[in-house]
């Protein structure tokens, strides 16, 4: 895991850390072997220290939890889920700039 701020999720924490959460939660779903997704993971440590305490950043290997993919129809990696009140307000396919998930984050906090 590449921050203190980043939770990692998999089917035993996701429905305490994600859908149960007081705050709205962005999930990653990655994988080691995608490139995109390593580009992102920087981006992904800043957005979870700016936000900490108002946004919880976490990531799913869908390598390691192929259920959840299943039950969110991750076709492609990197995907950004934005949960607020445990439902999915926001997807993001693809290698997202900082501007647009910061964009995201805004919307489920506001």
């Amino acid at each position: 895991m590449a921050s203190e701020h980043i939770v990692e999720l998999s089917s035993a924490n996701f429905d305490q850390e994600v859908l149960k959460s007081d705050t709205p939660v962005l999930v990653d779903f990655w994988a080691e072997w995608c490139g995109p997704c390593k580009m992102l993971t920087p981006v992904l440590d800043e957005l979870a220290s700016e936000y900490d305490g108002k946004v919880k950043v976490g990531k799913v290997n869908i390598d390691n939890d192929q259920p959840l993919s299943v039950q969110y129809g991750i076709q492609s990696i990197p995907t950004l889920l934005v949960f607020k009140g445990g439902q999915v307000q926001e997807q993001h396919v693809g290698l997202k700039s900082k501007t647009v998930l910061k964009e995201a984050l805004d919307n489920a906090i506001g």
